[in-house]
């Protein structure tokens, strides 16, 4: 764990996680929506909303990975659960209220955006590829 005591690069840093798994979490969830799209929307829509949540989520890991990827911070999520800051001994800090940063493991986090949004491009790309000389 890490506690950022001076408020402003705490939550400097806070933003730049959130950001981080915004990023992420649109990547995944555009990717899975490039795939249910075909299912779900009538014909006139699926082709072109599929290629646009494939796009955004290939976007969206392509930006995360050059960004966050080797970024020690994308390591981290910031502690939100007031029983587990209960536990900390956070009294010997100066500021009333640090951010807590706790370690996670992102490795399958990682691996599920990589396969959802390069599945998406691949799909995608078959589309263009069938729609221009198909």
């Amino acid at each position: 764990m890490i506690a950022i005591e001076p408020t402003a690069i705490g939550e400097e840093t806070a933003r730049w996680i959130q950001v981080g798994n915004c990023l992420h979490k649109t990547a995944v969830i555009a990717g899975l929506g490039c795939f249910v799209s075909p299912w779900v929307l009538p014909k006139a829509l699926k082709e072109p909303m599929s290629l646009v949540c494939g796009g955004i989520s290939f976007f969206c890991a392509a930006l995360y990975g050059v960004s966050w990827q080797f970024d020690p911070c994308c390591k981290y999520q910031v502690e939100h659960d007031t029983k587990k800051l209960a536990k900390l001994p956070l009294g010997s800090l100066t500021s009333s209220s640090p951010i807590v940063l706790v370690r996670k493991d992102d490795k399958y986090r990682k691996r599920l955006q990589n396969l959802v949004a390069g599945s998406a491009f691949i799909y995608c790309s078959w589309k263009v590829y069938v729609w221009y000389f198909g």
